[in-house]
């Protein structure tokens, strides 16, 4: 199988990928990351419980550029339901950008630093956090590559601050939050659904508060549960094919449910696999994504510097190299050092094409791509 090398950065070098050390027997898998089905509903913060009305005003929000400080950049411009809730580019362009998609090209004239990170597809992101046997709360869910937010309705600021995302030059970052507010407010539309969705009599409605509650609940309606893998696990034998159900094996055995287990197949930890980049304060430290429907959203990586799953994979093919020379005796002077799980990963090239047909197992394509005819701004949809 031909598939492209991943640079994997300076602090590793350059090495000869030949062949594998065989590596220790690993450890069991811990029971919170074993394999499960997607639970059939998301559990909503006590604060924020889901309407249908919340629910449909928080779409109307998500697609509407109003929210921008240059009004031009929606959530919907990097998160669209055509690019599995993606944008189905290496690394996203927000203020200054024309179009929507691959096709997002940025503007000359923009004078913005570009954004770095990967966009993450949406499908599912009211499960983030889920792990087996530990009661869920919506509200430490964790948010972002760096973990750096937790709860959908805290994250919502973030882009709204963010001069390469949604603010750009229009106003001051510590300004953004209110004068995105006082937009709404001015919408005759958005006044009559804030005043049915939060009645509040001698109260303003429309608040940053209610605004993040809004949208968080549309956010938690984008679910894609019903993927072959889920009915599979829920009794379904003839769900997957049997080429997917030995790649579920080889899944298993290679050690990567470690990282990638559970119902959202991520622990939603931290950790450094020799992906190039900076993360937190502990730099190349990244969040482990989820693996369902990445059939939707490619390119891949933290930025995107894979093209296909089969890239993705080489990725690690040739990691493992890297890890017998660092975590097993070798240059143990990496800074910072790879996270030790990884010595417990063990994939050869012939077992690709069984987990390739597993990950397919994990996509549910019966999601809703539809887009508002229009959003009560009276601007573009999605800024397109």
């Amino acid at each position: 199988m031909a598939v492209s090398k991943i640079h994997l950065g300076a602090s590793v070098g350059l090495l000869a990928f030949s062949g594998h050390l065989v590596l220790a027997q690993p450890p069991a898998i811990p029971p919170e990351m074993q394999l499960a089905a997607l639970p059939v509903s998301v559990v909503d913060p006590a604060d924020n419980p889901s309407t249908p009305e919340k629910v449909a005003l928080g779409r109307w929000l998500f697609f509407d550029p109003v929210l921008s400080a240059t009004e031009k950049v929606a959530c919907s411009t990097c998160h669209h339901p055509r690019y599995g809730w993606a944008d189905g580019r290496g690394t996203p362009i927000g203020v200054g950008g024309r179009g929507i998609g691959p096709q997002r090209l940025p503007s000359k004239a923009a004078g913005i630093e570009p954004l770095t990170r990967n966009t993450p597809g949406l499908l599912n992101v009211g499960f983030n956090g889920l792990v087996n046997g530990k009661k869920y709360d919506p509200d430490e869910a964790p948010m972002f590559w760096d973990a750096r937010e937790t709860g959908l309705e805290a994250q919502l600021f973030h882009p709204i601050r963010s001069r390469a995302e949604m603010r750009g030059d229009d106003c001051e970052e510590s300004q953004a939050v209110a004068a995105m507010v006082d937009r709404v407010r001015q919408i005759t539309g958005y006044r009559e659904r804030f005043a049915k969705v939060f009645p509040a009599p001698g109260n303003e409605p429309i608040t940053a508060a209610t605004i993040a509650a809004s949208i968080a609940a549309f956010e938690r309606s984008l679910t894609g549960g019903d993927s072959p893998f889920d009915r599979f696990m829920r009794g379904d034998s003839d769900a997957m094919t049997v080429q997917q159900q030995r790649g579920m094996r080889t899944f298993e055995k290679a050690g990567c449910l470690h990282c990638h287990g559970g119902p959202m197949f991520s622990d939603f930890k931290l950790h450094v696999i020799g992906v190039p980049g900076l993360g937190r304060d502990d730099r190349r430290a990244l969040r482990t994504p989820t693996l369902r429907n990445l059939g939707l959203t490619a390119p891949y990586l933290h930025r995107g510097q894979a093209r296909s799953l089969e890239d993705v994979l080489n990725f690690y093919e040739q990691l493992m190299d890297i890890v017998s020379e660092t975590l097993d005796g070798g240059d143990a002077s990496m800074d910072p050092p790879l996270d030790p799980l990884l010595k417990h990963l063990h994939l050869e090239v012939e077992d690709f094409p069984g987990v390739l047909a597993f990950l397919d197992a994990l996509n549910d394509e019966s999601y809703d791509t539809s887009l508002p005819e229009s959003v009560p701004s009276g601007l573009s949809v999605s800024g397109e």
